[in-house]
């Protein structure tokens, strides 16, 4: 897999040092984080008692040049609408901000690295593992 993006449990499972987790970035050419994911690892750092540790963790992560931060811009909330409504129609509850991180895999081309199995309900993300 050239092209990753990290869900939220992905990151986390990284920092754990899930060795699957680890061997899959090493060989990745890209690795992308979406807004949204870091909107999760944020209010998560603030329940915690580890805030400044745990952001300046994530920093670093995100200085790295193969690592690059997915925007929602317009042609992610098409994809989103698309989605969303294919997902509605056809009774198939999706968690919204997962429906998110799918559309940036989508956008940028990329395989999701979770751990959530919900994502194999949208037709058109490839889930790692599942590729």
């Amino acid at each position: 897999m050239k092209k990753v993006i990290l869900d939220t449990n992905g990151y986390t499972k990284l920092l754990l040092g899930e060795k699957s987790v680890l061997e899959t970035l090493a060989q990745a050419e890209r690795v992308f984080m979406p807004t949204i994911v870091l909107g999760e690892l944020f209010a998560g750092f603030r329940g915690g008692s580890k805030e400044a540790k745990n952001k300046k963790i994530l920093e670093q992560f995100l200085a790295k040049p193969m690592v690059e931060i997915v925007p929602i811009g317009k042609e992610t909330a098409e994809i989103f609408g698309q989605i969303k409504y294919h997902l509605q129609k056809n009774g198939t509850p999706v968690p919204i901000n997962d429906i998110w991180i799918a559309c940036c895999a989508i956008e940028v081309g990329a395989v999701i690295i979770t751990f959530d199995s919900h994502f194999l309900k949208i037709p058109q993300v490839r889930v790692w593992g599942k590729v």
